[in-house]
């Protein structure tokens, strides 16, 4: 059994996968203090755990910032380096199947890559991501524990803290409907639930990935946008991305494995 490795090192978080006769194997994510401990404590746990050898690993792919902190080949196997934005987009084409796409990378910041065939660009990016969401929760609900703040938003009200076009006008606008949003958090007050509030934080800042990645496509005719990173799990996504959708006239995916695809693409990048 021949397998290649792709790695995806994070700072304090390491995704690791396996890729074996084309087909993805047994996904896995270890947090440690530093990348060089995530990462060796991911690879470990993942031959571990899948009863594997080291002589059975044919390539190791490294992909991430973390992979900077890596200056040699990885339990002495076979170790290359693959560009992250090349890696986001060949995982998110192999989840996704879409060839013909913007990947929307949903990290500490957000980051587009365009996926046209076998071109993979970086065509821009913003700094709202995953690390917005936990520096604001961080100063108003005390937490940065993003479970936490999914599970308290899951029980507010975001009309108690978002400003709608139905609050400042008494009929819809020109292709906004009264239930779209006219200012993220304008209605918030002093006392405001924290409920509400958690609510309020994840809905701006997927609001605003989703709007910047149908700005990214201006001037294309690209439709179809694939939400890769550990903010696609989120379940106020299925909240927040379907209004978004009717309001441009777009299609947002979240592949089965979308916060593993940067470390599919990179162990992709060997047999490519």
């Amino acid at each position: 059994m021949e397998i290649v490795i792709g790695i995806d090192v994070g700072i304090s978080t390491t995704k690791i996968v396996g890729l074996k006769d084309g087909r993805v194997t047994a996904p896995i994510r270890i947090t440690a203090a530093d990348p060089i401990t995530s990462l060796y404590g991911a690879f470990g746990k993942y031959l571990h755990d899948n009863s594997i050898e080291l002589s059975a690993v044919d390539q190791v792919m490294l992909t991430g910032v973390g992979s900077a902190y890596i200056k040699g080949p990885v339990y002495g196997l076979p170790t290359t380096k693959v560009e992250e934005f090349v890696a986001d987009g060949l995982g998110a084409r192999y989840e996704s199947k879409l060839d013909h796409t913007i990947v929307v990378s949903m990290g500490t910041g957000t980051s587009f890559v365009l996926c046209d065939g076998n071109e993979m660009r970086h065509i821009g990016g913003i700094g709202v991501g995953g690390g917005t969401l936990a520096g604001l929760s961080r100063l108003l609900l005390n937490t940065s524990d993003i479970k936490q703040v999914a599970s308290l938003a899951m029980q507010g009200e975001i009309q108690n803290v978002n400003l709608l076009i139905g609050d400042i006008s008494a009929e819809p606008l020109p292709n906004l409907p009264m239930d779209a949003t006219a200012s993220i958090l304008a209605k918030a007050q002093n006392g405001a639930r924290k409920e509400d509030i958690a609510a309020g934080i994840i809905s701006m800042v997927l609001q605003t990935i989703g709007s910047a990645a149908w700005l990214s496509s201006r001037g294309s005719d690209i439709r179809d946008f694939v939400l890769i990173g550990n903010l696609s799990l989120l379940p106020q996504c299925k909240e927040v991305f379907p209004p978004l959708e009717k309001l441009y006239n777009i299609r947002y995916h979240i592949p089965k494995y979308s916060q593993y695809c940067t470390a599919i693409g990179a162990a992709l990048n060997y047999r490519k």
